[in-house]
């Protein structure tokens, strides 16, 4: 079924919420939410340890989740995606966490985003993701950008960045010395490898490991 399907129609999109509500609050038990095990590395490494994590490009609070292991674990923290059909997800299954629609960047502006569906992966303000998807049927919407300090105030342990070709200007924009998560896990290509290699070794973090796409960076 069409995902735009459930978002059109209010009354269906009502029960697919509270469907995954439950589901995912009794049901859900998985080694791995993640799309390569990327929890998996981040949970062995906290072990024990309660913290906080923000999500920025989260998504879905079940598949290709990089934090919902970790809410399993009694975490909690901050969610924030381009999709209002995401972040209504997130509120049904994440009651206790600060779920945000906005788009994060490097300066305040307005800028054209690119949806796939409303529930889509792949949503992005990224022009080039349209001929790298392939897509045909988006659909072109303007939306102002925010400066993550305006989003988050408080310190975290676990940050995790998947914002479709954006992961650069979302990353340069936060301050690393006011916020100083133990975990970095941030999406790579080849246009901004050495970009975001550079701007996180500025401020004391090393690759820890790589789970395709998904470069895991740890403070030294």
């Amino acid at each position: 079924m069409n995902k735009n399907f459930f978002i059109k129609s209010k009354i269906l999109f009502k029960f697919y919420l509270i469907y995954y509500g439950f589901k995912y609050n009794f049901f859900i038990k998985k080694k791995t939410y993640s799309q390569f095990g990327e929890d998996i590395v981040i949970s062995n490494f906290f072990g024990n340890f309660v913290g906080k994590y923000v999500d920025i490009g989260c998504y879905h609070p079940v598949k290709y989740s990089n934090t919902a292991l970790l809410h399993k674990k009694n975490w909690s923290g901050t969610n924030i995606d381009l999709s209002e059909a995401s972040i209504q997800l997130f509120n049904y299954c994440r009651k206790k966490d600060l779920n945000i629609r906005a788009c994060v960047s490097d300066k305040k502006e307005i800028v054209s985003l690119y949806l796939d569906s409303e529930l889509s992966p792949i949503n992005s303000v990224n022009t080039e993701n349209i001929e790298k998807f392939k897509l045909k049927n988006f659909t072109k919407i303007e939306i102002e950008t925010h400066l993550f300090s305006e989003l988050v105030t408080s310190n975290f342990d676990f940050l995790n960045i998947d914002c479709e070709g954006n992961d650069y200007k979302i990353i340069k924009s936060i301050d690393l010395k006011k916020y100083t998560p133990k975990i970095i896990c941030i999406e790579i290509n080849l246009k901004n490898k050495e970009l975001i290699y550079n701007y996180l070794k500025l401020f004391g973090y090393e690759l820890f490991e790589k789970k395709s796409l998904s470069h895991i960076f740890k403070k030294k």
